[in-house]
């Protein structure tokens, strides 16, 4: 039997919900497949603060980096806007990213035929949408040095090297040659000359890829074109502040962020993440979607523990959940006949449990 050690960080808001959901479909791949998933929780975020005064201590830094892979709920809210920059609950991402040194962020957009009503854009701009955003995560405007505030003025450094572009090049490359070939390098090369950069160093690293077809935009351009027509896009790569907003973006082409799943990678660690925030107003409530926590944990399985067809078995048990017609309140067009965060999850692994049974998946990792 393979084991493998799962550091859980439920984090702050809906985090420990959504948590809970993805871990609860974990367990049933651990049945069925004779995996051995051995699953430690720690604090991070706001609830680290509360506890230990840091938003990410030394203790749960040394267990992520002990581990196989990564799972992160939410982190933030409006308890601590108050907190010193140095010491906010998003620290704890900013430092986790650099600490495990996860350069490449991944974040899918996939509209699934049956939620294509849901989105605030016309149905027939969206359909067969599936854009993977490639962010580079550890370099760019939010760790560059210097930076500060006074009085007066406040200051970033937005810097790239050589080595930060190429890295992120290759993945974007190697991802697109899994997909249609095709790879578009968003930018602001007209204004900025870490752009510049950036456009010409992708462009050095495109020589080791000539099946695949670059090209360029601008962001600004990108943004509209996203949401004017989402279909030319396959896969984009870009610098970090620029993936951050059009990760989000995407959001509305998919009708919701509880939709987004993420995958933080780097030379040997990962992290798993819905790309949605701590939503402070639905704590409590059971009314989070959980289906951005559990196509992460599919991430997850795909990356990390090479298990594609398990974790191919969960996405189509979400998309039969969908095409059975059950919506959390974020993704109804009405807030009447909806399901609850846990019978959402619940669902999912009942189709999961037919899918491998259909499917005859009798998968043993031993």
């Amino acid at each position: 039997m393979k084991r493998f050690k799962i550091i859980a960080l439920p984090g702050d808001g809906i985090g420990p919900e959504i948590t809970r959901s993805a871990l609860s479909i974990l367990g049933f791949v651990s049945e069925s497949c004779n995996v051995d998933f051995q699953v430690i929780e720690k604090l991070v975020g706001g609830c680290s603060i509360e506890e230990f005064g840091v938003p990410l201590t030394d203790d749960t830094l040394d267990a992520c980096l002990s581990s196989d892979a990564v799972f992160l709920g939410a982190v933030g809210g409006p308890k601590w806007d108050s907190v010193a920059h140095d010491k906010k609950p998003e620290r704890a991402l900013l430092d986790l990213r650099r600490e495990l040194g996860l350069f490449s962020n991944l974040r899918p957009a996939k509209v699934f035929d049956s939620l294509a009503s849901s989105s605030s854009l016309k149905e027939d701009i969206i359909k067969d949408t599936d854009i993977l955003i490639v962010r580079e995560l550890t370099g760019g405007i939010y760790f560059g040095s210097p930076r500060g505030m006074d009085e007066n003025r406040a200051w970033n450094t937005l810097e790239y090297t050589r080595n930060e572009i190429e890295r992120i090049a290759h993945v974007a490359f190697q991802l697109a040659g899994t997909r249609s070939g095709n790879l578009v390098s968003v930018h602001k090369s007209n204004v900025l000359e870490s752009s510049q950069f950036w456009q010409n160093i992708v462009h050095d690293v495109h020589q080791n890829y000539s099946e695949i077809k670059l090209s360029d935009m601008y962001v600004d351009n990108a943004a509209m074109q996203m949401v004017q027509d989402p279909n030319q896009f396959d896969v984009i790569v870009t610098q970090n502040l620029f993936g951050d907003i059009l990760s989000d973006i995407s959001a509305i082409i998919t009708g919701s962020l509880g939709m987004l799943p993420s995958a933080s990678v780097g030379d040997r660690h990962s992290l798993y993440e819905p790309v949605h925030g701590s939503a402070p107003d639905l704590t409590g409530k059971n009314q989070a979607n959980p289906i951005a926590a559990i196509s992460s944990l599919a991430m997850m399985l795909d990356i990390a523990f090479d298990m594609k067809d398990v974790s191919t078995g969960i996405y189509e048990a979400i998309d039969r959940t969908l095409d059975d017609g059950y919506r959390t309140v974020d993704i109804s067009n009405n807030n009447s006949g909806t399901v609850s965060t846990t019978e959402m999850t619940e669902l999912i692994k009942e189709n999961c449990k037919e899918i491998f049974s259909e499917n005859m998946v009798e998968v043993s990792y031993e």
